[in-house]
């Protein structure tokens, strides 16, 4: 996929300038790049685990809004897949995932706080990382193809097809971005097909509820939820998604450290007033980019209508998201998955690195805990084919970056 001149802004104007939030119509497009990989998560685990929706949707939307004026670059919210999967999976209780969110939120911190995160940042070969951005590509692109686009039989193929045209041809077009007139024709098809008056019937303003997580909750959380989470996150959520803005901002200087210690700050506050656990995602980042946003303020926008939505429909949620058209959400979601998959064409020239990326994310998808198996079978691959060796983490990168030129000559 092309990025365009917008890339980042340009190297000579002030820090300030380059970091400014915007709010246009490219900003606007943006924040609907990640609507397919959040809406069906956030709508499994308010059914599966009976949460509050309103609390749900103004506490996502507030983290949105917290992370786009932190880091003034498109670095959106998501809800943990892992333990979404998890708690939609086993109908795990509101009080376990409150506990395994706080959990994982404390977990988080040590590990930024120790500094074993940017231990993690220099050891893992970025061709490891590439792998991870592959595997999760292909898990979303199966997700989109397999589920969403075939979810209203003929028609939806139908409906797809055209959403699938219109980004095509409107991609990377700063003047009409394509997220927008594709948003428009899943809404004209829910009006016109689904609609009952029953989202105005929820009208009504709601606060979040207040919740207290027990000692017993978070144990749970932690061994239930969260053990199965923290390979996830390490690979994706912090590796995947720093190197992805490293990629698309170069002129950011985003520390690993700092997207640890926000995934924390959300997860440590997000139980406490009924919000589901989130993270960062390389995926995310990705959508928002695709489809237009170049700084924090596609994600605002985007968190914005989360707060609103909960404020104000907070109780007709499911109803309300039931109605716009999956296929829709999975041309969304298709295009963020081309985005991740598309990084990896940085190691195709390489021979030795190029198959470790590819196993890696053949192992991410294939596998019960692949993310984790593949961090490990990937980066010991690099190592034992190397000329490097793990013996001095702070070298090993400047030992790759000196032999880059050989090894893939």
């Amino acid at each position: 996929m092309k990025h365009d001149s917008a890339t980042s802004a340009p190297a000579h104007l002030p820090a300030f300038e380059r970091a400014r939030i915007r709010f246009d119509r490219n900003e606007l497009a943006g924040a609907f790049g990640d609507l397919g990989t959040d809406v069906p998560l956030l709508i499994g685990m308010t059914l599966a685990a009976g949460l509050d929706g309103t609390s749900v949707l103004v506490m996502f939307g507030v983290m949105q809004l917290v992370t786009g004026i932190t880091y003034r670059m498109p670095m959106p919210v998501q809800p943990l897949k892992a333990m979404a999967a998890i708690v939609i999976a086993r109908q795990a209780s509101a009080a376990t995932l409150y506990g395994g969110g706080l959990a994982i939120g404390v977990v988080m911190l040590v590990l930024a706080a120790t500094g074993v995160l940017e231990w993690l940042g220099r050891v893992v070969p970025r061709c490891v990382v590439r792998g991870i951005q592959l595997g999760l590509g292909l898990q979303l692109a199966s997700v989109a193809l397999g589920k969403f686009v075939q979810a209203d039989g003929h028609f939806g193929y139908v409906l797809a097809a055209g959403a699938f045209s219109i980004t095509v041809f409107l991609l990377g077009s700063r003047r009409f971005p394509a997220a927008l007139p594709v948003v428009l024709l899943g809404l004209i098809y829910a009006t016109l097909s689904n609609w009952d008056g029953g989202v105005l019937r929820s009208f009504g303003f709601h606060l979040p509820s207040l919740h207290v997580p027990q000692p017993i909750d978070i144990l749970n959380g932690f061994l239930v939820l969260a053990l199965p989470q923290i390979p996830l996150s390490l690979g994706n959520s912090v590796l995947a998604t720093r190197q992805l803005a490293e990629d698309l901002f170069p002129d950011r200087r985003l520390t690993i450290r700092k997207v640890g210690l926000t995934y924390a700050f959300m997860n440590l506050v997000n139980p406490w007033f009924g919000g589901v656990p989130t993270c960062h995602g390389s995926g995310g980042m990705a959508g928002h980019f695709a489809f237009g946003g170049r700084t924090g303020g596609s994600v605002v926008i985007y968190g914005s209508f989360f707060v609103l939505l909960g404020l104000f429909f907070g109780p007709g949620f499911e109803q309300l998201v039931k109605m716009f058209p999956l296929p829709i959400l999975g041309v969304i979601l298709l295009f963020e998955a081309l985005a991740l998959i598309w990084v990896v064409r940085e190691t195709a020239t390489c021979r030795t690195e190029f198959p470790i990326a590819v196993l890696v994310g053949l192992l991410a998808v294939g596998l019960p805990y692949g993310y984790v198996i593949g961090l490990v079978v990937g980066t010991s691959l690099f190592y034992l084919g190397g000329r490097t060796r793990l013996v001095n983490p702070d070298a090993v990168q400047q030992q790759h970056a000196a032999d880059e030129a050989l090894r893939c000559s």
